[in-house]
């Protein structure tokens, strides 16, 4: 069906709707189904031609129009919009052009607004930069002009109708059993994590599959910029999320807040999906002040690099000495675990240390485990694994106190623990 055949199909369709009430989908698709079969009798359509033609129309009327069809695959995991006509996704790690053009760019500003306006999320000209999210729990990123030199700009990061567990991350070489076996203690026991990664790296896919290890009884507040985590094991669970401000500049609702809020509301752990500046400062004062297990996420690219990052976005909220940073964050955090999206495309766990404290003024990481590659099997593959250092876990306090124990596989060094 060419561009000029939809639109005019689409104009029949709308002449016949009623818009003094509401349509029903059944009662949509029997108007398009009725234009879209006198024209196939006319032109000699294929069954098939009939069925994409019904599905692309009625698309544009309730679904993403011509995103729909990537929104429904479930093997495509980013959908870029540069403006109407150059259209890119994702698939299985690889980047790929989108051949078909959406008709305008007021079709693509169209979309834009149906899809804030689902969230209660505004975007215009005055704020033009928002992040959203799709009924099904994708994560939306909109950035319009005069922000975007390209005209509206739309990135759709999906995620999989089923969380991933750790099981199907094993599964799929992303973290290996010991570490996984290892990671399930720690988060029983109360050990407060933290995920650094690169855009596109897995850290919210992770911290989802670190919390379906969570005991059951715990009270646990989750906070995020735009609600993405999808835990389901856990029955006492409150989601928050941040809300930008109005078009006269009020009603901000700030990831400080919420952290805030959160602590008068009886938490035992506090799950915040990423920390970008000013609040880790308070995330770090909600580690240290009774909340073990909490567990985040951030940018950047190695453990080390991520301590320096947090460092940097304490010191944009609060002028601390660095001296008082470090301890602040030694003393929050107890594990960091790095996740990189390595050359073949594949997102893997590639470090896993152990927080110990500061020495000499700077923060001291114990590796536990490490990403070791072992060369390349072809072009497209990277052969490895994340392999244990042989390094004692230094701090034993918790694991004790919660009445857990490491795997068998430690139990040849676990006597010769410190206290922590």
């Amino acid at each position: 069906m060419k561009m000029s055949q939809f639109m005019e199909l689409k104009q029949q369709i709308k002449e016949k709707l009623d818009l003094s009430s509401t349509v029903s989908d059944a009662r949509l698709k029997e108007l398009i189904e009725e234009a879209i079969f006198q024209a196939a009798n006319e032109d000699n359509w294929t069954s098939d031609e009939i069925h994409a033609s019904v599905k692309r129309i009625f698309d544009s009327f309730r679904g993403l129009d011509l995103l729909q069809p990537l929104i429904d695959d479930p093997s495509v995991t980013e959908i870029m919009v540069n403006g109407h006509e150059d259209i890119f996704f994702e698939r299985k790690g690889a980047v790929e052009r989108y051949p078909h053009p959406l008709e305008s760019a007021e079709k693509l500003e169209d979309l834009i607004q149906t899809i804030v306006s689902k969230v209660n999320r505004i975007v215009n000209q005055s704020t033009p930069i928002v992040d959203a999210r799709l009924q099904d729990g994708s994560r939306v990123n909109i950035v319009l002009p005069p922000a975007s030199l390209s005209g509206p700009t739309l990135t759709i990061r999906k995620f999989p109708e089923k969380p991933l567990l750790m099981d199907d991350l094993i599964r799929m070489g992303s973290i290996s059993v010991k570490a996984a076996e290892m990671l399930q203690v720690l988060v029983e026991s109360g050990y407060n994590i933290f995920i650094g990664g690169g855009t596109g790296s897995g850290k919210t896919t992770f911290l989802n599959a670190l919390s379906a290890w969570i005991p059951a009884h715990e009270r646990i507040i989750t906070i995020e910029d735009s609600a993405e985590l999808q835990i389901r094991t856990l029955p006492n669970l409150v989601r928050m999320e941040t809300r930008n401000a109005n078009t006269e500049g009020r009603g901000e609702i700030t990831i400080r807040d919420l952290i805030r809020a959160s602590l008068r509301m009886r938490p035992n752990r506090i799950i915040v999906g990423e920390v970008r500046g000013v609040e880790a400062l308070d995330m770090l004062a909600a580690m240290n002040t009774g909340h073990d297990g909490s567990l985040s996420t951030g940018h950047g690219n190695s453990s080390v690099d991520m301590l320096s990052r947090l460092e940097t976005m304490v010191l944009s909220g609060a002028p601390l000495p660095i001296e008082v940073i470090r301890k602040q964050i030694a003393s929050a955090l107890d594990v960091m675990i790095h996740i990189s999206r390595i050359r073949d495309r594949s997102r893997k766990v590639t470090e896993i240390h152990e927080v110990i404290g500061v020495k000499d003024g700077e923060v001291q990481l114990n590796p536990l485990f490490l990403f070791e590659e072992r060369g390349d099997v072809s072009e497209d593959t990277v052969i490895g694994e994340l392999a244990y250092t042989g390094n004692e876990l230094r701090n034993m306090h918790k694991i004790r106190m919660a009445g857990t124990k490491l795997p068998e596989w430690f139990s040849n060094w676990e006597g010769e623990c410190g206290a922590g």
